[in-house]
């Protein structure tokens, strides 16, 4: 497993953001994303537990990153989100994301939050647009894993 470059000042990745959630990314074989991560105060929702806005950024993030990987330089067209147990901070989950699937306009995306106990916290669905024009001006450090 090799470590995804930070995305300079992404707030769910940017080492160069002071506010980021600060999450390392790992890719997997096949273009799969993980990430081990413990949520801190700074996302908190209700007392002790995460906020549901900072999961589903999360979520959008490591399916992003998924299909970018493989292959598609794209921007979310929708996000779907499944609150399945809430996530308690600072306790490791796992983070996980997949391409799923492409159609003629679109590109398909899966992604989970796992709890220690391996049970789903949260599962996701993505269906992302391709944009190249976003990205003319990435650098090429953000795009190639770290050896």
């Amino acid at each position: 497993m090799d470590f995804l470059p930070d995305h300079g000042s992404c707030f769910v990745c940017g080492k160069s953001n002071p506010k980021s959630i600060g999450i390392a990314w790992q890719l997997m074989a096949g273009n799969h994303i993980f990430a081990s991560f413990e949520f801190s105060d700074f996302q908190q929702g209700p007392p002790g537990f995460v906020h549901g806005g900072a999961s589903a950024a999360v979520m959008d993030e490591a399916m992003g990153l998924a299909v970018f990987h493989s292959g598609y330089k794209v921007v979310t067209a929708n996000l779907s989100i499944d609150y399945r147990k809430p996530i308690p901070l600072g306790k490791p989950v796992k983070i996980q994301a997949v391409m799923s699937g492409k159609t003629e306009r679109r590109i398909l995306a899966l992604g989970e939050i796992l709890l220690p106990d391996g049970s789903v916290a949260v599962s996701a669905k993505g269906i992302y647009a391709e944009a190249n024009h976003f990205f003319d001006k990435v650098a090429e450090q953000f795009l190639e894993p770290e050896a």
